[in-house]
C-alpha cells in the first residue's frame, strides 16, 4: 500500500474526527456517546477519501507513464496527489492538443499534395486525349495534322511519364526505399560529363554555359553517391537554362571551405521574388506556373534535389535577385564519414 494515499487518508479522517468532537461538545452531546460518534466518523471520512486519494495516485502514476512515453519532462513534481494531478493533466492536455494540430496539419497537407497530384497528372493526360478524339474525329486523314497531333500527344506523354518517374523518385527516397551507394569521386569530373550533356541544349538558347573552380582547390574527390548528385546536378542545370534568357550566362563553381567543396550553380535568368524562395522547394511549387508547364517541368525537381542533399547530410540554399539571376549552392564532405 502506498504511504501517499493513506497518510492523507487518516490525516482527513482525524481532521473529521476533531470537527465531529468540537461539534458534539458544542452541542452538549454527551460524553458517553462520543466513544461511538467519533469512531462512525473516522470511519465515514476515511473509507472515501481512500478511495478519492487511491483513485487520484492511480491516475497521477498512470498518467506520469503516458507523459514518460511522450518524452515529457515533468518540473517540479509536488509531493501533493491532486496537485500533481492537476498538473500532469494540464501536460497531458497540452501534448494532445499539440498532436491534434499537427494531425490537423498533416491532413491539409494531404489533401494539398492530392489536388496537386491530381491537377499536375490531369494536365498531359487531357491534353494527350484532346489530341487523339481530334484525329480520331476525321483530322487523322490529312498528313500533315496527324503527323502535327501526334508529336503533340507524343509530347503530353513524355511530360507524364517524367512526372510519374519523379513521383517514384521523391517517394524512394522518402521511405528509403533507394540505398544510398557512398564513395569517393571525382566532382570536377562528374560536372563535366554533365556541362557535355547540355552543351547543345546550350547552345540552342545562345547560353553561354561554364565551369571554374578556385586554383587552391588540388583534388576534387568527395564522398557521397555521385549518381544522386549527378541528378542533382542535373535538375539545377536544367532550372537555370529553363529560367535564363537567351544569350544569358549559367555557371558551376566549386571552392574550398575547410574539409569540404562548395558547389554553387549560378545563372543570369528571371530570378526568383522574395515570397516564393521560401517555397520553391515544395512539391509542384512554380513560381511562375504557366512558364514553367512551358518549360515541361514536373514542380518536383528541387523538391528531390532537397532530400538527396539531406541524406547526404547537407543544406542547399539560394539567392535569388529578381531580373539578374539566381545561385543555388550546397557543401560536399571531402572526408569519409557514416551517413
Amino acid at each position: 500500500m502506498k504511504r501517499g494515499p493513506l497518510l492523507y487518508s487518516i490525516l482527513l479522517s482525524l481532521i473529521s474526527g476533531v470537527i465531529g468532537f468540537l461539534i458534539g461538545f458544542i452541542s452538549g452531546l454527551p460524553f458517553s456517546e462520543y466513544p461511538f460518534i467519533i469512531p462512525a466518523v473516522f470511519v465515514g471520512t476515511f473509507i472515501p477519501a481512500r478511495i478519492i486519494f487511491g483513485f487520484a495516485y492511480k491516475n497521477v502514476i498512470e498518467i506520469e507513464e503516458l507523459l514518460k512515453n511522450s518524452e515529457v519532462q515533468i518540473k517540479g513534481k509536488s509531493k501533493d496527489p491532486v496537485s500533481r494531478l492537476n498538473y500532469l493533466i494540464k501536460q497531458y492536455v497540452d501534448i494532445k492538443e499539440s498532436e491534434i494540430e499537427n494531425y490537423k496539419k498533416l491532413i491539409h497537407f494531404r489533401r494539398e499534395f492530392i489536388a496537386n497530384v491530381s491537377h499536375e497528372l490531369k494536365t498531359p493526360l487531357f491534353a494527350a486525349q484532346g489530341f487523339v478524339h481530334t484525329l480520331l474525329d476525321g483530322a487523322i486523314k490529312d498528313k500533315t495534322v496527324r503527323k502535327k497531333f501526334l508529336k503533340k500527344a507524343a509530347k503530353s506523354l513524355d511530360n507524364l511519364e517524367l512526372l510519374v518517374q519523379d513521383l517514384l523518385v521523391l517517394s524512394q527516397i522518402e521511405s528509403g526505399e533507394i540505398k544510398m551507394n557512398f564513395e569517393y569521386f571525382s566532382l570536377e569530373k562528374l560536372i563535366l560529363d554533365i556541362l557535355a550533356q547540355f552543351e547543345n541544349r546550350a547552345e540552342d538558347k545562345q547560353i553561354v554555359i561554364s565551369f571554374t573552380s578556385d586554383a587552391e582547390i588540388e583534388d576534387t574527390s568527395v564522398f557521397g553517391d555521385w549518381q544522386r548528385i549527378q541528378q542533382v546536378l542535373n535538375n539545377l542545370l536544367s532550372n537555370a537554362l529553363n529560367y535564363t534568357d537567351e544569350g544569358g550566362e549559367v555557371e558551376i563553381q566549386i571552392s574550398e571551405e575547410d574539409d569540404k567543396l562548395r558547389v554553387s550553380v549560378s545563372d543570369t535568368g528571371i530570378g526568383i521574388p522574395d515570397e516564393d524562395l521560401g517555397r520553391i522547394f515544395e512539391r509542384f511549387y512554380r513560381v511562375d506556373k504557366s512558364r514553367s508547364r512551358e518549360k515541361g517541368g514536373t514542380g518536383l525537381g528541387l523538391a528531390i534535389v532537397k532530400h538527396i542533399l539531406d541524406v547526404h547530410h547537407t543544406e542547399i540554399s539560394v539567392k535569388s535577385k529578381v531580373g539578374e539571376g539566381t545561385v543555388f549552392s550546397f557543401l560536399l564532405s571531402k572526408e569519409e564519414y557514416t551517413y
